[in-house]
């Protein structure tokens, strides 16, 4: 923002003063981050930049990291490229198989997240709820309790979940559905916070309008209030499937064996493999954490324009 022409030079000094604040936070936060992606074309097996890269040769870059992390656990890494290597990947790659349970998991732990905070927003944006502030304070709980507690509770928890009933039942440790279970208990106040946020500006008589038409509950909110607070619903799906994507305490905690994601596989290779091969997981899980936040915004500046709000 320009300053006006009637400015006394104090003003403009406190200007540039506040713009260093400005950039040398944003460089303090975002430089740990940035400094991944050119680490991870490092043609030597090193954590560090070596004189050839600080001398942009070309020779001291190379993609050899990124081809580890598609080899990396093959029976076959050398075979000649085709169906059958394809194959082999699919099945044999530890960085695949992580990057597959991942996925599948964040899929359908964000779609539980999503379901149950959305309903549990729109309960609390009723003005006849009781223990509102109590329930949303519960609900908090997983964003403010340290995820240790958390995940040493869930252990225990899933190791018998009937035994506090008096009987025994099967364990969800070491099993897809307790991290699932787990990982949607974290995403759930995301959920909460965005789509509570977003019914905060609606206008409930667009409702009672369509129930005045004849439309059922059901009918009226898909079809009146579910366009609108979409882009709301959304926004905390994908927070939900953020920080499933990126958990590992929990897994750890909770996940068996066959249960791998790509932190564990990343804090794994940390404590076994010492590599630059993680480096190159790092700037991919980068790249998608920005594009998540570039959805995110452009779902919030169509939420803006649905409200008829303008920058």
């Amino acid at each position: 923002m320009k300053l006006p022409a009637y400015s006394d030079p104090i003003e403009r000094i406190w200007r540039w003063i506040y713009l260093a604040i400005c950039v040398s936070v944003f460089f303090f936060l975002v430089a740990p981050i940035i400094i991944i992606v050119p680490l991870s074309f490092n043609a030597e097996p090193y954590f560090s930049f070596t004189r050839k890269m600080l001398a942009l040769d070309p020779a001291g870059y190379s993609l050899r990291w990124y081809e580890l992390l598609a080899k990396f656990g093959m029976s076959q890494p050398d075979a000649k490229f085709g169906v059958g290597w394809l194959q082999d990947m699919w099945a044999n790659s530890k960085w695949f198989n992580a990057a597959k349970n991942s996925i599948l998991i964040g899929l359908v732990s964000t779609i539980l997240a999503t379901t149950l905070g959305t309903l549990a927003a729109l309960g609390l944006v009723q003005e006849e709820m009781p223990f509102k502030r109590a329930i949303m304070a519960i609900l908090l709980a997983p964003m403010i309790i340290p995820i240790v507690i958390i995940a040493t509770g869930l252990f225990f928890f899933y190791s018998n979940p009937c035994g506090i009933l008096g009987f025994e039942c099967g364990r969800l440790t070491s099993t897809f559905t307790g991290i699932v279970l787990a990982h949607t208990a974290l995403g759930v106040p995301f959920v909460v916070i965005t789509v509570k946020a977003t019914l905060s500006g609606f206008d409930g008589s667009l409702a009672r309008a369509a129930a005045s038409l004849g439309a059922s509950p059901v009918q009226g909110f898909f079809k009146v209030v579910m366009p609108l607070i979409f882009p709301g619903i959304l926004s905390g799906a994908l927070f939900a499937f953020a920080t499933s994507f990126d958990e590992v305490v929990t897994v750890l905690f909770v996940g068996g064996p066959q249960q791998v994601t790509i932190p564990r596989q990343m804090w794994a290779g940390l404590r076994e493999q010492v590599s630059p091969a993680i480096l190159a997981a790092a700037t991919l899980l980068v790249l998608v954490s920005a594009a998540l936040l570039a959805t995110v915004e452009l779902l919030r500046r169509r939420t803006e324009r649905l409200r008829g709000i303008r920058p």
